[in-house]
């Protein structure tokens, strides 16, 4: 069925273009912009009041499957990216197996068909996430994977990561790095400072991220590879990364919408579900990281979707490490940026659409003719409380719980079809 989109408002980085108009798709093709014709086999979508965004991807989300299906699964995953307006993703490895050799990889892509969503699989640098020994990058390669990462871990072998990052110069593999020295962090649970005394826990030094954080970098500057940096959080990453993009180094970097938003006062709750890894940081910290996203030092805005049960983060001290994020994290991040008056919607199009491929090496997504008509469909006026037994994920850990957010997913179309409509 063919689709019309009528006086919508485009908000497209890669053709920097904004605009009212409609939009006209046949096939799972933009065929047209500009006035349109309504005819009986086409479906017709008012986008009055409405905006457009080439569909959005999240670089970085963890769906679980396989082996850990109780707290999401590839479909259930792909029901809550949808309801958040993004039309691709990509999984991170950490699952049980790990996503390290070519049939994980074919599980992983054989399930993504049904979801009607890109999803990509990340696979691991090392077998195993051991830090042991690096994986057969040809077979990985072979079976469809663009992007490495021992996510959930760092590489702790610095030569293995070296070598990774010299292999990628022309495997063209995208290396994405969890900056985390686990020697430091051992035991810690929280940012460690004021909070993480106050409250008597064992604390997460930020010298855990920025030391790992500048040993990629001298690695990746060592063969002149391309880093990208998992979610940013301290001030310390955040000037060490700036001053290695001004001094022409090829990295890039990422945040979640909770590091631009929350501060550590949030543990004082001593709620589980506002703990996830590197943890939330200082008030320096937020305004340094929601500084770098305004002035394009951090490239994309990832969700770092991480779903546990209920039952796991029942325990303040002993639950995992994470929270959920594909539902809330355009409203959030219009709420936090866009309605404050600190960027316009054509920056959060640009780290939330056009970045996230540019920098995992996929084709950039134009909302203009004859481009796959990948597009969310948002009210940036839309208010809504984010209820955690409302979202579309299997597990409710949401740092956003009970919050009021400003701006809405109305319609994710994927390949010309709708699907999520609100």
């Amino acid at each position: 069925m063919d689709l019309i989109i009528k006086n919508i408002r485009i908000i497209d980085p890669v053709t920097n273009t904004d605009r009212v108009t409609d939009i006209l798709s046949s096939g799972g093709v933009i065929k047209m912009l500009g006035d349109s014709t309504e005819t009986e086999n086409a479906r017709v979508i008012d986008g009055t009041g409405l905006v457009a965004f080439p569909g959005l991807m999240d670089m970085h989300v963890h769906f679980r499957d396989p082996g850990l299906t109780y707290k999401e699964d590839i479909l259930t995953g792909a029901d809550a990216a949808k309801a958040g307006g993004f039309t691709a993703v990509c999984c991170m490895p950490n699952t049980k197996p790990p996503v390290d050799n070519a049939e994980t990889v074919k599980y992983i892509l054989d399930k993504a068909k049904k979801t009607g969503i890109d999803i990509y699989p990340v696979a691991c640098i090392t077998k195993g996430m051991k830090s042991e020994e690096l994986c057969d990058f040809d077979e990985l390669i072979g079976a469809g994977v663009k992007m490495i990462s021992d996510d959930g871990r760092p590489v702790e072998n610095a030569e293995l990561m070296r070598q990774a990052l010299e292999k990628s110069v022309t495997n063209g593999l995208s290396v994405l790095s969890h900056c985390e020295d686990i020697n430091i962090t051992k035991g810690g649970i929280i940012n460690k400072g004021e909070i993480s005394e106050q409250l008597g826990v064992k604390g997460l030094d930020r010298a855990s991220e920025d030391y790992i954080t500048a040993r990629e970098i001298a690695l990746a500057m060592s063969c002149g590879a391309h880093i990208h940096i998992c979610h940013v959080s301290t001030k310390g990453s955040v000037n060490i990364i700036r001053a290695a993009k001004a001094d022409g180094v090829n990295v890039t970097c990422e945040t979640a919408p909770h590091y631009f938003t929350f501060t550590e006062k949030m543990l004082l709750k001593r709620d589980a579900d506002y703990r996830m890894s590197p943890p939330l940081r200082t008030e320096e910290d937020r305004a340094a990281v929601e500084q770098a996203v305004l002035d394009g030092t951090i490239d994309c805005i990832i969700t770092d979707h991480a779903p546990h049960s209920k039952e796991e983060k029942a325990d303040f001290e002993k639950a995992p490490n994470g929270v959920i994020g594909l539902e809330t994290s355009l409203a959030a991040t219009l709420t936090q940026l866009y309605h404050t008056g600190k960027c316009d919607l054509m920056h959060i199009a640009r780290i939330m659409s056009q970045n996230p491929r540019k920098v995992t090496g996929l084709d950039e997504l134009s909302i203009s003719e004859g481009q796959p008509c990948d597009i969310t469909i948002f009210d940036p006026d839309y208010e809504w409380e984010v209820i955690p037994e409302e979202l579309h994920s299997k597990s409710k850990n949401t740092v956003f719980k009970g919050q009021k957010l400003k701006g809405k997913v109305l319609y994710t179309i994927s390949k010309g079809k709708v699907v999520f409509e609100l």
